[in-house]
């Protein structure tokens, strides 16, 4: 299961509509190892600045992993992240995440790290099987 999702999130979602800050916090507390990675990205791009911010250090283990699979995989679970943080988000392997910012100035280099010429470049054989 991806999520640990509260009886009151649940009847939320089958009166229909849910509040996206309660998904949110429902996604933090389910998925803490992506949502730390995730949140320390974005501390680190609005200190440093730059273009984008990533990580290239593999997961500790494979509970973590599954965590950024299932955080990154999930189109509801990423567009949430995306419109919480306030940044785009790109995935390349099992663990380079990296954060975007919203401003259009970037897009090259966005285009570059999601492109399959940048996902040829970052393969190496220690990651073969992640």
């Amino acid at each position: 299961m991806s999520l640990d999702v509260s009886p009151a999130l649940l009847e939320q979602a089958e009166r229909g509509d849910v509040d996206e800050a309660d998904f949110v916090d429902c996604v933090r507390t389910s998925l803490p190892f992506a949502w730390e990675m995730i949140s320390s990205l974005v501390t680190q791009l609005q200190v440093d600045g730059g273009q984008f911010a990533d990580n290239q250090t593999p997961p500790p283990n494979e509970q973590a992993r599954g965590q950024l699979l299932r955080a990154l995989a999930s189109d509801a679970i990423r567009g949430a992240l995306e419109r919480h943080f306030g940044v785009r988000l790109a995935f390349q392997n099992c663990h380079r995440v990296a954060v975007f910012p919203l401003d259009a100035s970037v897009d090259d280099r966005l285009a570059k790290f999601t492109s399959v010429r940048g996902q040829l470049l970052n393969q190496s054989p220690e990651l073969r099987d992640c």
